[in-house]
């Protein structure tokens, strides 16, 4: 029986429920007063969105995974994804600012005690606190087991030393969760989890980087030189650190790749409605064989990138395990990769104008190309799915 099949005989469908719906209305109103008029002038500027964010955090936009008993809304994956495209068609920059203590807070919510998520996890609900994930290195973004930040017990303290890039948010986080090696011999195995208060004497943001695209959000690079946290801030045991993040990233990949729906989303609306005003030869662009042919591939590719993207999230939420992180791959590779290639192509249905700064669809092309990069690379998707294909586990 094939997974379609095994979701079929639960009753899964397309409909969504009225929760549902009146949840994802209220993200698209929400991008649209609030994102969209924002997005060309924080691009440019650079400029974290503070104001957005707390607008996001009063409506409930925010910190949507957090269980209930700690004060949030305990939402799945799947209802996660659908908040998730409708900030991302606001702006790419934006909502992965407004979207990205998903990640943060990740780690505890999977392997957190009762008191870490209280003591945590309860502030985020109450203002708009932002955390991040401190798993990326100089030498260590694909590869997550060359990762050479150390972390040395010394009585109830851990003494934790290296440096983190890449880190979304990091530079205006309250607190960040660590991954760093307490055996540095043992590889993967030997990898831990440490929640690190960003005002910690030895924490220095030493960079906030500049991107080509997705400007609107913070990415910093930080040093840790002799930080000391206490033992009670370890998540889960010693070593547990590299299952942690995997768990995660699998949680939150369904939502990476449902962002790169939303950008593909928004550069073909933008592309349909130029190509049905810019007249040629006497006739709307949009009656050209080669453009239409276009546009056409171009709805096409994002229908399948979402409903790839549907399934992941319903499998993940259902508990399908290891089958669910091989769809999640699935959904981000080829999510990623049709949002650089429909706004590529939106570029190409605006011509001249496509390239100019003024017309918005080179800034979703700066963004697009991200998602093929971050949260594990187009390349590394398909290397796990060509893994589960060559060498099943079960």
């Amino acid at each position: 029986m094939t997974t379609i099949e095994q979701g079929a005989a639960t009753g899964v469908s397309f409909a969504l429920t009225d929760e549902q719906k009146a949840l994802r209305d209220l993200a698209r109103d929400f991008a649209a007063k609030e994102i969209r008029p924002k997005e060309a002038e924080y691009d440019a500027k650079m400029q974290h969105p503070v104001e957005v964010i707390a607008k996001a955090h009063e409506l409930g936009l925010m910190n949507l995974h957090v269980p209930e008993e700690y004060g949030g809304l305990g939402l799945g994956c799947f209802d996660g994804m659908l908040v998730g495209e409708e900030l991302y068609w606001g702006c790419a920059g934006i909502g992965t600012s407004v979207s990205a203590n998903g990640l943060g807070s990740g780690p505890l919510i999977i392997a957190g005690t009762d008191e870490q998520k209280a003591t945590w996890l309860a502030p985020l609900i109450d203002e708009p606190i932002l955390c991040s994930f401190g798993l990326s290195e100089p030498g260590a973004g694909s590869d997550v087991a060359a990762l050479k930040a150390t972390a040395v017990r010394e009585g109830d303290e851990y003494v934790l030393n290296g440096s983190k890039t890449f880190i979304t948010n990091a530079g205006y986080a309250a607190w960040t969760v660590v991954f760093a090696k307490t055996d540095p011999k043992a590889g993967s195995k030997g990898m831990s989890a440490f929640i690190v208060p960003m005002d910690t004497p030895g924490v220095t943001i030493e960079k906030h980087l500049d991107k080509m695209g997705q400007r609107a959000t913070d990415t910093s690079a930080f040093a840790l030189q002799d930080v000391r946290v206490p033992v009670e801030n370890r998540l889960g045991e010693e070593g547990d650190g590299f299952k942690i993040a995997m768990a995660t990233l699998d949680f939150t990949r369904p939502g990476t790749a449902v962002g790169a729906v939303g950008v593909a989303q928004a550069a073909y609306e933008h592309a349909v409605a130029y190509a049905k005003q810019r007249v040629t030869f006497d006739v709307p662009i949009a009656m050209h064989q080669g453009i239409n042919f276009m546009i056409a591939d171009m709805a096409t590719e994002i229908e399948a990138a979402r409903l790839l993207t549907w399934q992941a999230a319903w499998m993940l939420d259902q508990g399908y395990g290891r089958k669910a992180t091989l769809y999640s791959s699935f959904a981000k590779r080829f999510a990623a990769d049709t949002a650089m290639k429909v706004a590529t192509d939106a570029v190409q249905v605006f011509g001249g104008y496509g390239y100019i700064k003024e017309y918005p669809v080179e800034k979703l092309m700066r963004d697009a190309k991200l998602f093929q990069i971050y949260e594990g690379t187009s390349q590394i998707q398909r290397l796990v799915i060509a893994k589960e294909i060559f060498l099943p586990k079960d």
